[in-house]
């Protein structure tokens, strides 16, 4: 599985969401065109079920989240899966969507 972007994210997520929370991603957001994904995701469904949470079937890391309907004009990466992601370098912004 491979994850292209245009660019390294300007800053990423910090999402206190109950999924968020436990698997520890910092996502970053990307219109949907700009991306890349090839290989297989496999995506769990939840809450709302307005989003598809994909992970890798061989080895279970979160890779991205897409809509299922609507379009919010963005999609999230993992954006510890990305080479050379230094969170200390970034902007780090903490979001506050827990339940």
């Amino acid at each position: 599985m491979q994850i292209t972007l245009p660019r390294q994210p300007d800053w990423v997520a910090d999402c206190n969401c109950s999924l968020c929370r436990r698997t520890a991603w910092r996502t970053a957001y990307f219109p949907p065109d700009q991306v890349q994904i090839s290989g297989e995701t496999k995506a769990y469904i939840w809450g709302d079920r307005l989003i598809g949470i994909h992970h890798c079937p061989t080895c279970g890391c979160g890779t991205h989240w897409q809509t299922l309907g609507e379009d919010f004009g963005k999609m999230g990466i993992n954006a510890r899966l990305l080479d050379d992601f230094d969170e200390t370098s970034i902007e780090v912004r903490k979001l506050d969507n827990a339940d």
